[in-house]
C-alpha cells in the first residue's frame, strides 16, 4: 500500500482484496490491534454497531432519519 498525504495526516488506500475480505464499506471503522516496524494488524471495528445494539436494548429509539456523521459531530 502507498502512504499518501491527506490534509495534515497520512492515509493509505486499502487493496480491493482486503476490502472484500473484511467486508468493508464507506463509513466503516478499522481498529489497530497491533503495530510494529514490520507489520500493522487491523480489524474491522463493530463499536458503532454494538453501541446501537446497547441503545436498542434500553428500548430507547433513535429518530427514523438518524444518521451518525462523525465530521458534523466534530465540527467546532
Amino acid at each position: 500500500m502507498l502512504v499518501s498525504k491527506w490534509g495534515a495526516s497520512l492515509a493509505v488506500r486499502l487493496p480491493k482484496e482486503l476490502v472484500n475480505e473484511l467486508g468493508l464499506k464507506p463509513g466503516d471503522e478499522l481498529a489497530i490491534v497491533d503495530a510494529s516496524k514490520e507489520r500493522l494488524l487491523v480489524e474491522k471495528s463493530e463499536r458503532r454497531a454494538r453501541a446501537l445494539d446497547q441503545l436498542r436494548a434500553l428500548n430507547w429509539t433513535l429518530p427514523a432519519d438518524y444518521k451518525f456523521d462523525r465530521d458534523e459531530a466534530n465540527e467546532r
